[in-house]
């Protein structure tokens, strides 16, 4: 993938990233009680506090997310600062194109990508035998 236009899908992404978190600056700011404040124990129904507390959540989880990718984002702009863009971060091989189109930010081939994610899910710190 040519460098600059990696450059410039990631700055994209960035930008489309920081306006999704930016719809979530209110998060920061208050606490959960503080956001439930409206409804009042008294005249809402258990239901209701339990629907806020839920999107609240779900909220505080999509942000976690995106500040996430947004790390991933920065991450991947250092490595085409320091020549290393489009290597495999485990194994040293070069990231395909097809793969770097999809995922601008990826830091693994698909095979070593594939291994991260199969090691997280079941919790393995060391890749069992093949």
């Amino acid at each position: 993938m040519d460098l600059d236009d990696a450059r410039r899908r990631l700055d994209e992404e960035r930008t489309r990233l920081e306006e999704v978190r930016a719809g979530f600056d209110d998060l920061h700011n208050e606490s959960e009680d503080e956001s439930l404040s409206e409804l009042s124990s008294n005249d809402q129904h258990q239901a209701d506090v339990g629907t806020e507390t839920f999107n609240r959540e779900r909220d505080l989880s999509i942000l976690e997310r995106v500040e996430g990718e947004l790390a991933d984002i920065e991450h991947a702009m250092q490595r085409l600062d320091d020549g290393s863009y489009g290597t495999c971060e485990a194994c040293g091989k070069v990231i395909g194109d097809d793969r770097l189109e999809a995922m601008p930010a990826a830091r693994f081939c698909l095979e070593d990508q594939a291994t991260a994610e199969r090691e997280a899910r079941t919790g393995a710190s060391e890749p069992g035998p093949a």
